[in-house]
């Protein structure tokens, strides 16, 4: 079944039983309506937080989430001086992103960089390249190098 495509009208004049729809508590099992772009730009949702995603990064995800585990939750000078003293490969790529994510932030969304801090951050695994080394007697190997997509989600202090 085709979701029916609302009008710039039709999403003003629906505007608050979307948003209570969108915003409602929803059970693990029933996933939130998937919002278009469009009609998050018209019903204003999203304009709360700092958004950016690093997709095929060449560092394992398990790595990743060791030090993402560190920044989470901490506010944005905290989490990147905690990344400068990280001696990680991670760092540098993390850095990078929250950067971006704080960017979004100001210059998108208009919001406070003071108050911003590190809401949601996590390593998903991406495709695995996969590769064969010479062995011994004939015989290869695998090589697996892993890849993951990394994402950082900035929002303002209440």
């Amino acid at each position: 079944m085709a979701k029916k495509v609302m009008s710039k009208e039709e999403l003003l004049a629906n505007r608050e039983q979307l948003v209570a729809d969108y915003k409602a508590e929803h059970q693990r099992n029933r996933k939130k309506p998937i919002l278009t772009k469009k009609e998050r730009k018209v019903l204003d949702i999203g304009r709360d937080r700092g958004y950016a995603q690093a997709k095929y990064i060449r560092i394992n995800a398990f790595k990743v989430n060791a030090v993402i585990d560190t920044i989470r939750g901490k506010s944005l000078d905290e989490a990147l001086a905690i990344l400068m003293y990280t001696p990680n490969a991670a760092s540098p790529v993390l850095t990078k992103l929250l950067k971006s994510a704080e960017a979004n932030a100001v210059n998108n969304n208009n919001l406070s960089r003071d108050d911003l801090y590190v809401a949601e951050c996590y390593a998903n695994q991406g495709p695995t390249l996969k590769r064969i080394r010479a062995r011994a007697r004939g015989s290869a190997t695998r090589i697996f190098k892993r890849t993951c997509h990394i994402t950082v989600v900035l929002r303002e202090k209440a």
